[in-house]
């Protein structure tokens, strides 16, 4: 970020409520008038100072004050995202970005100004940012910049795959995420740890959550959590890993003309899909598996959590190998790039031999689309997972239903605490009110009472805290009032008779007219 000429001595005048140390612009204008040779190298160093300045200040965490004045502002929900249901594994794992990098995403996304809050949620089914700003257009436009550019997409072919939800109906949605509702295997128990890993990035130091996002993610994961405790959703629910493993049972025969119990089976990676795959498969009699990793600590702890499977651990080096003599590899490795595509398969004297089944549940995916052009290879990924939750689906509507009744409480409960935040500037304005003609008549008070003779700081310090327990005890009614009002309608017209009552907008005037002749 450069600045020169006149544009740095707006920047200086912008920089003075950073520093107050800033050179005035006054003083640069003066040096430029009079055509000091020095000012260049000036400017490029106070600019490089502001600058500094500037970006330490987006770094600072908000206090509690500041967040809820921000809050307070008008500050709107929004999701944009793309899932399972409407956008294909393609697609989507040009967008995946692993939690390690969801703050930074978020970073990067309230980076101008448009967006007040963010947090990232990414996962092998779903890419979504959670956001909330004043501006709806404006925010939109900055986060499908920022998505367009990451996924090095054009805006056109993005909407094209991506669902906007703004309000009552993106609260909604994240409700029915953090459920299991919203999941290819409906009741799955994996989206409420990756809900409640988002929220607890978002108010990490380096988070962007603020009040109003982290509070939403938040009674996300406790919605989550009811209905998995008050309903019978996830009663012998699977997830995609157990369906991953349902569809190599289905089509073992078919594909690889043998039954799944005589199969040979490997899986890449040794990560959490990995650990509810064997766990899937141990309770269909696994007796053996290989598992192929980039190092030995992951698959020798799998070996200790399962004693009764004899677990063989290969490095990726002996990764071909390891295909060539196994009937059935499923995929779950974090990598960038394909582990095995037809090209390699080729490469590795693996094309055209016996049959062999590849189920990629990775994304980014990690066995290219193209291995199903290889004779006698059958590739599949999580997009082919649909037809064998169908069933899983149909079966849980009962639930479902009783699911969704729990998830409608949860949202009204939050949107009903973010309109009573439309309060706060009253709540603000009558305790500044109140506090002021407090310390009117406490000065006037104390004028007296010493012309009357001296008084103790311990004999002030009681009128002090006396008047100050006066003030508060009226208006604990009103403001109680104000934030316990549920309904929206009656909040606004109790804001409008305590304005009206205690005069509140003639003082917001006043005060304006004050500062305007300050100036």
């Amino acid at each position: 970020m450069k600045f020169t000429g006149a544009s740095t001595l707006a920047l200086f005048a912008t920089a003075a409520a950073f520093s107050p140390n800033s050179i005035s612009t006054s003083s640069i204008a003066r040096s430029n008038m009079m055509g000091n040779t020095n000012t260049n190298s000036a400017l490029m160093v106070a600019s490089s100072d502001v600058e500094v300045e500037i970006v330490n200040n987006m770094k600072r965490k908000r206090t509690k004050k500041e967040r809820l004045q921000l809050a307070s502002k008008g500050l709107q929900v929004h999701v944009i995202g793309l899932s399972i249901h409407h956008a294909s594994v393609e697609v989507r794992e040009k967008l995946a970005i692993p939690e390690y990098d969801w703050n930074e995403a978020s970073n990067e996304i309230c980076s101008t100004g448009a967006v007040s809050e963010a947090a990232v949620l990414s996962t092998c089914n779903r890419f979504e940012v959670y956001y909330a700003a004043p501006s709806a257009r404006e925010a939109t436009a900055r986060v499908t910049e920022y998505l367009s550019k990451r996924g090095n997409l054009s805006v056109g072919e993005l909407r094209k795959n991506i669902f906007m939800l703004s309000g009552d109906d993106a609260v909604w949605h994240l409700m029915r995420v953090s459920g299991g509702l919203d999941s290819l295997v409906v009741g799955e128990g994996q989206i409420l740890s990756q809900v409640r890993q988002c929220h607890l990035h978002s108010i990490e130091e380096d988070g962007c959550g603020g009040k109003v996002l982290s509070r939403m993610l938040n009674t996300g994961v406790a919605a989550g959590k009811r209905v998995r405790s008050e309903t019978a959703i996830s009663r012998g629910s699977v997830s995609i890993s157990s369906a991953a493993v349902e569809l190599s049972e289905m089509l073992t025969v078919k594909d690889l003309n043998l039954p799944f119990s005589e199969a040979r089976l490997a899986v890449v990676g040794a990560g959490k899909m990995t650990r509810l795959l064997i766990t899937h498969l141990a309770s269909r009699g696994l007796e053996k598996i290989t598992i192929v990793n980039r190092s030995m600590a992951r698959p020798t702890e799998l070996a200790e959590q399962f004693p009764d499977v004899e677990i063989e651990i290969k490095l990726m080096d002996d990764l071909w190998d390891v295909v060539g003599r196994s009937d059935i590899v499923y995929t779950a490795a974090s990598s960038d790039n394909y582990v095995i595509d037809a090209n390699l398969m080729k490469q590795n004297g693996l094309a055209g031999g016996r049959p062999l089944m590849l189920v990629d549940i990775g994304v980014p995916r990690n066995v290219g689309s193209d291995c199903n052009e290889i004779e006698n290879c059958h590739a599949y990924n999580v997009d082919d997972l649909k037809a064998v939750v169908a069933k899983n689906t149909a079966m849980r509507q009962k639930e479902m239903i009783e699911a969704e009744i729990l998830l409608h409480e949860e949202t009204d409960s939050f949107c009903n605490w973010r309109e009573s935040l439309a309060a706060i500037p009253t709540i603000n304005q009558l305790q500044e009110k109140a506090n002021s003609v407090r310390e009117e008549e406490l000065n006037k008070c104390t004028r007296k009472l010493s012309q009357n003779g001296e008084i103790s700081d311990k004999e002030m310090e009681a009128v002090e805290r006396l008047s100050r327990g006066i003030v508060n005890k009226l208006l604990h009614g009103p403001m109680s009032h104000l934030r316990s009002t549920d309904n929206s309608k009656d909040q606004q017209h109790a804001i409008k008779e305590l304005s009206a009552m205690f005069r509140l907008q003639d003082d917001s005037k006043s005060r304006g007219r004050n500062n305007r002749k300050r100036r």
